[in-house]
């Protein structure tokens, strides 16, 4: 039995959604969940610059509206995105900002690591995210356009020979998740490099798959994640990325 359609959003939905994360507080708690981790109400009071009673009225009303989910463990409350198309959103807004009126800020080297490897949700973005879609649309492997993308039989063989849970993340086909389940693939618009990155349970897997690899590391309190010496060697070699295409334009 399919599932029903959902009803149309009304406009005061929308504005409300848009109110909640219009508050800076909130956004900067909203983004620093982006990296799939959660996070208790201390780090993410640091994260949002606002005292711990502020940042409890925050993260109620995000979790009375459905951005957030709240999980106990022992005595610690830990809250995390609620869904994968959250963190979605939340990068095509920041896309959009990023084409608005340009602020002068000087870049830091937390901007520019953000910039050329970084955690959205569960999947990678920046340069490294942009560079892998690229690379796997370039073969053949992934066929990436502006409203999705299909992972090819090459692609599906060659993927599923570098094993770490890429396989069964490719198992269920190219579903696009009408049924209740998660896409295969989806692209998602990198606020950073204004081209598309790899969502769904491939990009996921591709994640995972270079973490357990020890391709990348996470930086700590950071969505940011380093690129490891075995890392840019495996990115070469697998994926035809060398350094140049992760230097900054």
């Amino acid at each position: 039995m399919s599932n029903p359609p959902c009803p149309a959003a009304s406009a005061n939905d929308i504005a409300t959604i848009a109110a909640l994360i219009g508050d800076p507080a909130r956004t900067n708690i909203l983004s620093a969940l982006m990296g799939g981790q959660a996070l208790t109400a201390g780090e993410l009071s640091w994260h949002a610059g606002v005292g711990a009673p502020t940042t409890s009225g925050h993260l109620a009303k995000l979790s009375e509206a459905g951005l957030l989910v709240m999980e106990r463990q022992g005595r610690h409350r830990y809250y995390r995105l609620a869904s994968a198309d959250i963190a979605h959103t939340m990068e095509s807004l920041m896309a959009l900002a990023a084409t608005g009126p340009r602020r002068h800020r000087p870049p830091s080297p937390k901007d520019e690591a953000l910039r050329t490897a970084r955690t959205c949700y569960d999947h990678l973005a920046g340069r490294l995210g942009t560079a892998l879609a690229g690379s796997l649309d370039a073969r053949g492997h992934v066929i990436v356009g502006d409203g999705g993308a299909l992972v090819t039989e090459a692609g599906r063989d060659f993927l599923a020979g570098l094993g770490a849970g890429l396989g069964a993340a490719l198992a269920d086909g190219n579903g696009d998740g009408a049924g209740g389940g998660r896409p295969l693939c989806r692209v998602c618009l990198d606020w950073s490099e204004r081209r598309h990155h790899l969502a769904g349970r491939l990009g996921a897997a591709l994640l995972t798959c270079s973490l357990e690899r020890g391709w990348i590391a996470r930086i700590p309190d950071s969505r940011a994640v380093t690129i490891t010496d075995a890392g840019k060697q495996a990115f070469s070699t697998v994926f035809d990325i060398t350094a140049e295409h992760l230097a900054p334009k």
